[in-house]
């Protein structure tokens, strides 16, 4: 008896208690990042816009772009093969960096989600009223406003049932738009356009280097596994496998997509990147107009997806936030049978859609509104990503597990980030953009500085994860019976 080794006393529910824990199957979780990033869209507008910068150059800018997505990824399977956490890169950045460090993360993610989550909305308003002008329908400003309405509400709706149910409709919803993008690129790219090949001038290294940030936009959202740790059945394998997964997939229909639009224009001047709808354009000279609306089916679809997955992601940094006593408690609250942030579902929802319809509704252009918050939310996703990937050797550091292969990945990456934010911020120039980041930062620090002097104990522990119970060990002697 005197030689029996004394167990740590094991928690009797999880921190994050109130979440459906070990739910989700690898498929499941897959789906959500895949969604996240929504590499339908992607495929559609993504290589016109890298075009004006990269020109001949786009597909490799893209290459590049992918081996940063993987990168990071490499970063964040540092935290998710050894933690299940709520909060995202916010819960991960907190155990490697301080707290001010881990607030400006979640505070990014907040920005990041929101924007995407919006922006998704948006995209989806843009391509139903263009599917149903083609088919005849009433052209009015009603269909969109309708659209991010009865869409938003949906995806709310969703996602308050439970994260199985979304997943299972996310799954589907992004698989049949996958498949329809890339059944319409690969007949694309079956027949090009006739006509000489044009010479186009060449960008060089600087031209290539110019698209990756563009390109990088593509893959923002990817990393959404890393919100759903405690939900998953296996957190430390399917997570890191869903993040890695997510960027290759992502990459290789950006690239296949790039390389199909710029052959389809190669004997075009100008090539792709005087090009402002490129697949409709390609559609229409290889004599397939009906891809047209099955294109706009396909993004629909893809962008109802992405507002699902995004959704499910910024409640839980929102109930993680409010775990860790640094955001209004009942955010942190859970429904007693669906298992789910019930009360910060239920405030976000109606504030993204109220907001945006309303701003739709005052005669606000779709393509403009798109782009503005596409670009507010890269800004967000910029500053998590390369906090998360700053923290990734420090976390390993602490816990005795540091590697020479952690450190030489964030050597290469953060410079590169740092480089793509200041770029990111310097290509914003005067616009709006600069003005809102400026707004949500000092917002921001703000709510740190209430935070750090009226919870100052909450603050100096943040970072939430879900933890080994007594249950997990010994079992669940109610679910025996």
């Amino acid at each position: 008896m005197r030689d029996r080794p004394v167990l740590p006393r094991l928690r009797e529910r999880s921190p994050v208690h109130g979440l459906r824990r070990r739910g989700l199957a690898p498929l499941e979780v897959f789906a959500q990042s895949v969604s996240g990033a929504a590499p339908s869209a992607a495929m559609a507008a993504t290589p016109a816009i890298v075009a004006a910068s990269a020109g001949g150059g786009t597909v490799w800018s893209f290459v590049v772009a992918t081996g940063l997505a993987l990168l990071i990824a490499s970063c964040v399977a540092r935290f998710t093969r050894r933690m299940a956490a709520t909060g995202g890169l916010y819960s991960l950045t907190a155990k490697g960096l301080n707290p001010g460090a881990a607030f400006a993360s979640g505070a990014a993610l907040l920005v990041g989600y929101g924007m995407l989550a919006a922006a998704a909305l948006t995209g989806g308003a843009t391509y139903l009223q263009a599917l149903v002008a083609r088919l005849g329908g009433p052209v009015s400003v009603w269909v969109p406003v309708g659209a991010v309405v009865v869409v938003g509400f949906a995806a709310g709706t969703l996602a308050l049932r439970g994260v199985r149910l979304s997943a299972r409709v996310v799954l589907l919803v992004e698989l049949v738009s996958i498949v329809l993008m890339l059944t319409i690129f690969g007949l694309l790219l079956a027949s090009p356009p006739a006509g000489p090949d044009l010479p186009q001038p060449s960008p060089g290294v600087g031209g290539i280097v110019a698209g990756v940030l563009p390109a990088l936009a593509a893959f923002i959202g990817f990393e959404i596994a890393t919100a759903l740790g405690s939900e998953t059945r296996r957190p430390f394998r399917t997570v890191p496998r869903a993040v890695t997964w997510t960027a290759a997939v992502s990459g290789l229909l950006c690239v296949f997509a790039a390389q199909t639009q710029v052959v389809g224009f190669a004997s075009v001047p100008g090539g792709l990147a005087a090009q402002d709808a490129p697949v409709p354009v390609l559609a229409a000279a290889g004599g397939w107009p009906w891809l047209t609306p099955l294109l706009d089916l396909g993004l629909t679809m893809s962008f109802f997806a992405c507002a699902l997955a995004t959704t499910n992601a910024l409640a839980r940094v929102l109930f993680s936030l409010a775990r860790d006593g640094v955001a209004p408690r009942a955010f942190g609250r859970t429904h007693p049978r669906f298992a789910t942030p019930h009360v910060a579902i239920a405030v976000v929802v109606p504030v993204l859609v109220v907001g945006l319809a309303a701003t739709v509704a005052a005669g606000t252009a779709l393509a403009p509104l798109l782009v503005f918050l596409l670009t507010v939310a890269t800004g967000g996703f910029l500053v998590a990503y390369l906090l998360v990937c700053l923290a990734a050797p420090v976390f390993l550091r602490r816990i005795g597990e540091l590697t020479w292969s952690a450190v030489a990945a964030t050597a290469v990456i953060v410079p590169i980030l740092l480089a793509a934010l200041v770029a990111y911020v310097l290509a914003s120039g005067r616009t709006p953009v600069v003005v809102v980041l400026a707004a949500l930062a000092a917002a921001a620090v703000g709510w740190f500085v209430w935070a750090r002097l009226r919870r100052p104990a909450e603050v100096a522990s943040i970072g939430v994860y879900d933890e080994t119970v007594a249950a997990d060990v010994l079992g669940d002697p109610g679910r025996a019976a």
